[in-house]
């Protein structure tokens, strides 16, 4: 039991404490992990935790779109968004049809997003 409570202090301080860049890879390491929850879950014909699974991905990324600063990020943001835009577009697609192939589709995108995420966190961490 005190492992638990250890642990979900230290997650509960991970994300108090965190940059916003750390929380950004945070968001992103966990819709790389809801979506193959839902994928995994579409497979077992589990609709619950699919719907569940593939709403918090969708959410991660309306987040995503809502922390762009569009002003200052200019073609490169407006590109970003239209990314998030239609990973969350095959998400819904996804849902409603209990898709698996559309979640092969998908889930590739979501770790690309991740991987540019983790690779211009590095390069800006180098750059300080």
């Amino acid at each position: 039991m005190y492992a638990n409570n250890a642990y979900s202090q230290y997650k509960t301080n991970s994300v108090n404490f965190a940059s916003k860049e750390q929380l950004l890879l945070m968001l992103l390491d966990g819709s790389v992990k809801f979506s193959k929850i839902a994928r995994k879950a579409i497979m077992d014909k589990n609709i619950i935790v699919a719907n569940e699974n593939i709403k918090k991905t969708q959410n991660i990324f309306y987040e995503l779109i809502a922390s762009l600063d569009l002003n200052t990020a200019g073609d490169w943001g407006k590109n970003m968004v239209s990314v998030y835009k239609f990973i969350i577009g095959r998400l819904v697609q996804a849902n409603m049809k209990k898709d698996v192939a559309i979640m092969d589709e998908v889930i590739p995108l979501i770790e690309d997003v991740k991987n540019l995420w983790n690779e211009t966190y590095s390069a800006s961490i180098k750059l300080r």
